[in-house]
């Protein structure tokens, strides 16, 4: 993925308004981030932890999406799956919902996916993030295979919410 400014990533959002938009928040270490290893840039919002937010490349353009997720209940460490990279967390996955887009999205329409909570999805897919033992599967797919899979399960998402 190629970095994106902050201007950038507030002007591809999809699914909310101008004016949220230009309040929420975004990490402000945009140039130490790990752009090579990124195939999306996923980050929570440190004074909201309900919320979410995820900027990925789609035909050329940058898209983003405002999420939303339920706080994590004391207790419920169960082995759950991410839906975009297929990794496997003890309470590490979170249903993050994304109002649509248009018409829709103002009728409180939503799309939903169980994500990494942390959204380091690239990162654990490319071994260079530790979910723990067993959180890998063992494939007999590359690596970029893998790599492809997540990007087709992130746009699939998008498309979604787009739709």
């Amino acid at each position: 993925m190629k970095p994106l400014t902050e201007s950038e990533i507030r002007r591809a959002f999809v699914n909310c308004g101008k004016g949220e938009a230009k309040r929420l928040h975004v990490p402000r270490d945009l140039a130490e981030r790990p752009w090579d290893d990124l195939d999306f840039l996923g980050w929570r919002d440190p004074q909201a932890p309900d919320r979410s937010y995820l900027v990925a490349e789609l035909d050329g353009r940058a898209v983003a999406l405002a999420l939303r997720s339920s706080s994590a209940v004391a207790g419920q460490a169960r082995l759950s799956m991410c839906s975009m990279c297929l990794t496997t967390h003890s309470g590490g996955v979170s249903l993050m919902v994304a109002a649509k887009t248009g018409k829709a999205g103002q009728q409180g329409n939503t799309v939903g996916a169980y994500m990494c909570s942390d959204l380091a999805c690239p990162l654990y897919v490319r071994g260079k993030k530790d979910a723990g033992v067993g959180a890998r599967l063992h494939e007999t797919l590359t690596l970029e295979e893998k790599i492809q899979r997540t990007v087709a399960n992130l746009a699939a998402f998008i498309a979604k919410v787009t739709a």
